[in-house]
């Protein structure tokens, strides 16, 4: 059964049929292809095992990029139920269905409304169905169909990147690989050579070639140098269609730059080169620069110098300059016109880096000639020694010499040297020279011991040209002689118990010398001749720098003799010999049964209840103390002076009382007693000034009182005078504020106060005559007087 429908299937598909070739409304003519037609089959009624059949053909194939401009035929689809009544509908969903697909419900024709590119779905599933148009249920269950879009050559190649760039050695053998390019073709790969690429060169031959099918770019010229030519720049074209007639192409552009080797060696441009040195010049510093050309680049053009040979060759040195690869030839020693003015080098100048590869051109170094010509200055003298080492005794007199320093003039002309010392390394001025010869003597005496070494400088310099000078240091040596006599190595103070034995050792004496002893000192001890005889101590030499002193009786009373002064007499044994007397003293103290000492006072014992020193010099102190006390006590009673009975924060030496009373007006006749100015024979002759204390009992000297009409002005005045006169009245300002205002206004007393007790009334008419000032008030009073009469 199978067989047969298939058979049916391509009869339908090969054969058009006359009744599904019903033309459509808007029909694709563009291209002669067999009719495309789609069976939809159902179960057979009379065939009970017969299987359901589905799509008998369920892929189309359509062209991409349609450029007609009527809609493209797809295909057709057909229903074994379809009877040709128009009773059946055909539906389409899916992928574009109703939009890019469109289908003819009553022939189940297919269309395409739009350009189709595979490039962008190269598949469309749809799905479709028949059902009976008056019922609207499906004759056939939904099948599937596939819709595959058919490739055309609508796409060139592109390489993967628009610019490549590659390097590769230069003098690289033919056929060294370069680079790979890749260009892709969005057509499909599976139908005919749309996306079959080739590629070729279209620039860069006959340098490089490339693989049609790879890509690959490879060397096609053999020695390609790098310093002939450099970069170069290679058009690749990737064509489909298998690079035939009618194919698309794209092109993309390699850029290859051939990289350094060691190929080239150092050459010098000049064969010989000659340099000019002053023979001042001194070591390390450079004297001239040459330089070999290296083609190459890099390291391949580094290059090492070296002086291979020449009368200069330890004399002179060459180092590389490694930022500019320059032979820098530097001095190694000084230069001496008058002994050498002309030497030749031979300088070489190798690669550092060598290709082995490379050696059959040739040896990778060159050389070349250098001539420095040594040039002569105006030197400065030259001492024959670079120090000199002197040495010269202690004793000697003034003016002796100790030694002589020697420079000459190294130039031809032989100038002569006169000798300085450098005041700066004497400043004592110990030393001095004879500018002529060189000789140094002393010009003040010498110690050793003060000073061992003197370190002086002394200076030559030539007559004509005294710039042209020169310094060498000398070191003079103080040589000792036994000038300094022996002393006791440190102050010697012991003590003797009053209850010591005969024989006892009470002190170890040592002593010391100044001077040197180159075979070691040699003290000798003894007690001085006045001593030796009547002494209580006797003296030891223990013959090796050493002395002991020992009691020579048994017993010692220290209220008879309290200390004892032994001297001491050191020689030493150099030549000459030198002595001196030195004193140990030795106290009388009283110590225990064990030989400790507890006491050395013998007032102490005399007066066991006295003060001692100390305690006596606090008491003084404390006496002292209050005497001073009491006389400053004493001093400020007699200087004190009056003092105020008022003492508050407003005391102050003017003598200002305030009082803060602004009383309670005229009617407040408690506060203050204003009758008291008005009637000055009312004031009490019997008081006393409250501000301060009175010194004495007489009574202030009084002035007739005024009468009683007599103006406060002339109250006021008459209390000043009698402030003036008076000798009770203290020595400093007094300020006594009486508020005396004047004789009173033309206008008498503004006040409201008097105004109220007035029976009659007032004019105020002359308000209008003082003024703009009391404009005001004339307005105020002259209204009211209107009101009134009104």
């Amino acid at each position: 059964m199978r067989t047969y429908h298939c058979f049916w299937l391509l009869f339908w598909a090969g054969q058009p049929h006359q009744s599904f070739l019903t033309s459509l409304s808007r029909r694709t003519s563009g291209f002669a292809e067999k009719e495309k037609i789609l069976v939809l089959s159902g179960s057979s009624r009379q065939d009970p095992h017969r299987s359901k059949r589905s799509w008998m053909w369920n892929q189309f194939f359509l062209l991409e990029e349609y450029t007609g401009t009527d809609y493209q035929y797809v295909g057709k689809l057909h229903s074994d139920q379809d009877k040709g009544d128009g009773s059946l509908k055909y539906i389409l969903s899916g992928d574009g269905a109703g939009d890019l697909f469109i289908i003819n419900e009553n022939t189940g024709d297919i269309q395409a409304t739009k350009r189709l590119d595979r490039e962008e779905k190269p598949v469309y599933i749809l799905r479709a169905q028949a059902i009976n148009r008056r019922t609207g249920r499906p004759v056939e269950p939904e099948s599937e169909f596939i819709i595959k879009i058919h490739d055309i050559n609508d796409n060139e190649p592109m390489f993967t990147k628009d610019v490549y760039n590659a390097s590769i050695p230069e003098m690289s053998d033919v056929g060294t690989f370069v680079v790979q390019v890749t260009a892709t073709d969005a057509d499909d790969p599976t139908y005919g050579n749309s996306a079959k690429v080739v590629y070729s060169i279209l620039q860069g031959q006959p340098y490089f070639s490339v693989e049609s099918e790879t890509g690959i770019i490879k060397t096609a010229l053999l020695n390609m140098d790098r310093e002939n030519r450099e970069q170069y720049q290679v058009v690749i074209q990737a064509k489909d269609m298998g690079g035939q007639m009618g194919g698309l192409s794209g092109t993309t552009t390699v850029n290859i730059t051939l990289t350094d080797v060691n190929d080239n060696p150092p050459r010098f441009p000049q064969s010989t080169y000659q340099f000019r040195a002053p023979e001042s010049m001194p070591p390390d510093s450079p004297v001239g620069r040459i330089k070999a050309n290296d083609a190459d680049v890099d390291e391949n053009a580094e290059i090492e110098y070296s002086i291979t040979e020449g009368d200069g060759y330890d004399m002179f040195g060459i180092t590389t300059d490694k930022d500019t690869q320059e032979g820098i030839i530097t001095v190694k020693k000084a230069l001496d016109f008058e002994n050498k003015n002309l030497y030749i080098l031979k300088v070489e100048a190798t690669n550092t880096h060598v290709d082995p590869r490379f050696l059959y051109l040739g040896p990778f170094k060159d050389s070349a000639t250098v001539r420095i010509q040594v040039e002569d200055v105006d030197e400065p003298p030259v001492f024959s020694r670079p120090a000199y080492i002197m040495e010269v005794k202690e004793d000697v007199p003034i003016n002796s010499v100790v030694g002589t320093v020697t420079a000459q003039d190294p130039d031809a002309a032989k100038n002569p040297v006169k000798y300085s010392v450098d005041r700066h390394t004497d400043m004592d001025r110990v030393f001095n020279i004879n500018s002529g010869n060189g000789s140094i003597f002393t010009s003040k005496p010498l110690d050793r011991e003060t000073l061992l070494w003197h370190n002086i400088t002394v200076i030559a310099a030539e007559i004509n040209n005294p710039k042209q000078s020169s310094r060498v240091p000398v070191f003079i040596k103080v040589l000792d002689v036994n000038d300094n006599a022996p002393e006791f190595a440190m102050f010697y103070e012991t003590f003797v118990c009053e209850n010591a034995k005969a024989e006892q050792l009470i002190q170890t004496l040592s002593a010391v010398d100044k001077d040197d002893s180159y075979s070691g000192h040699q003290f000798s001890f003894s007690l001085a001749p006045e001593a030796a005889s009547s002494s209580n101590f006797t003296l030891q030499d223990n013959r090796d720098n050493t002395a002991g002193i020992f009691t020579r009786k048994t017993r010692y009373n220290r209220h008879e003799m309290s200390t004892y002064f032994l001297p001491v007499v050191i020689s030493d044994n150099d030549y000459p010999i030198q002595s001196s007397t030195e004193t140990v003293t030795i106290r009388v103290c009283a110590c225990d049964h064990r030989g400790k000492m507890l006491s050395c006072n013998a007032e102490a014992l005399i007066h066991p209840t006295g003060l001692s020193t100390g305690a006596l010099i606090a008491i003084l102190l404390c006496i002292i103390i209050l005497l001073v006390t009491v006389v400053l006590f004493a001093a400020l009673r007699r200087q004190r002076k009056k003092e105020p009975l008022i003492i508050s924060k407003e005391d102050i030496r003017d003598n200002i009382v305030s009082y803060n009373d602004e009383g309670g007006g005229e009617e407040d006749t408690q506060a203050f007693d204003i009758g008291t100015l008005r009637n000055p024979e009312a004031i009490d002759d019997n008081k006393l000034r409250r501000d301060i204390v009175p010194e004495t009992l007489f009574m202030p000297r009084r002035t007739a009182t005024a009468r009683d009409n007599t103006d406060v002005r002339d109250f006021i005045n008459q209390r000043l005078k009698e402030n003036d006169t008076d000798p009770t009245a203290p020595p400093y300002d007094s300020l006594a504020t009486y508020a005396y205002e004047g004789n009173g206004s033309v206008a008498e007393s503004l006040s409201s106060l008097e105004s109220v007790t007035t029976d009659g009334d007032q004019d105020y008419d002359y308000l209008s005559d003082w003024g703009p000032r009391f404009k005001k008030l004339a307005d105020m009073y002259g209204a009211m007087d209107s009101d009134k009469d009104s």
